[in-house]
């Protein structure tokens, strides 16, 4: 199974192989297993830490868990956004930065073959503010950051507590980026209000840092990411009306 990163997926029995996408630094990619091998209470471990070479690529190995079922009257976002608050609370360690706005350019970039219908977007991916094409800023906090946070993220064995995984573009910079998608698919039609609102509180009484510091409206500080987060999406979905619809508001 091919991912939109690029990345491939097989499946053998309990043991899930993912070769990832072409061009990833193996150094990287060792750096964030070895973290996710520390951090086993908020993300899955890999089977191992050191990924093995393919021809030009490279693979990882984890095991296979349960993911979120799609039942909207049942989804974890609660749990998601404490699971967030506790990797934003871990100590930081390494200087690896995260993987959003890179994965950002990327979106971009599809832009440039796209047909008319994209024209909203391409305006909206122009007028991005600067934070958007930023890791983090020295005026916000300085966290682990998903950097690809969505509710397919999560996993569990059995009915065992969540975890998050998939750390390809986990790092370190601001935490207001795991935020990004949530609050910009539910700005754009996508997520209802209940669940945005059960997202976002939990994330504070968690104590997540991305709001810590923010009593009140926390749109002006996720603003730029969730307009950041819509952009991209529009780019791999174009013909998503409400995508493109958030991105003409935008302009």
């Amino acid at each position: 199974m091919q991912t939109r990163s690029g990345a491939e997926i097989t499946f053998d029995g309990d043991v899930v192989a993912k070769l990832h996408r072409a061009g990833t630094d193996p150094r990287a990619l060792r750096t964030r297993l070895a973290l996710a091998g520390q951090m086993r209470d908020t993300l899955l471990a890999p089977l191992a830490v050191v990924p093995e070479r393919v021809g030009a690529r490279w693979r990882s190995r984890w095991p296979r868990v349960d993911v979120v079922a799609p039942n909207p009257d049942q989804l974890p976002w609660a749990e998601a956004a404490t699971l967030l608050a506790r990797l934003h609370a871990q100590p930081v360690t390494a200087r690896l930065p995260h993987g959003w706005p890179a994965r950002l350019r990327r979106a971009v970039d599809q832009l440039r073959t796209a047909d008319a219908a994209a024209e909203p977007v391409r305006r909206a991916a122009a007028g991005l503010p600067p934070p958007a094409w930023r890791a983090g800023s020295a005026d916000r906090p300085r966290t682990y950051v998903h950097g690809d946070f969505h509710l397919g993220q999560l996993g569990r064995h059995d009915d065992g507590p969540w975890v998050l995984m998939d750390v390809d573009d986990l790092g370190v910079g601001d935490p207001a980026w795991d935020l990004a998608r949530p609050a910009g698919f539910w700005a754009a039609g996508h997520i209802p209000d209940a669940d945005w609102a059960t997202y976002l509180d939990a994330y504070r009484r968690a104590g997540g840092a991305a709001l810590a510091a923010v009593s009140a409206d926390p749109w002006p500080v996720l603003e730029p990411f969730a307009r950041a987060a819509v952009v991209a999406a529009a780019a791999h979905h174009p013909d998503d009306e409400l995508l493109v619809a958030a991105c003409a508001r935008m302009t």
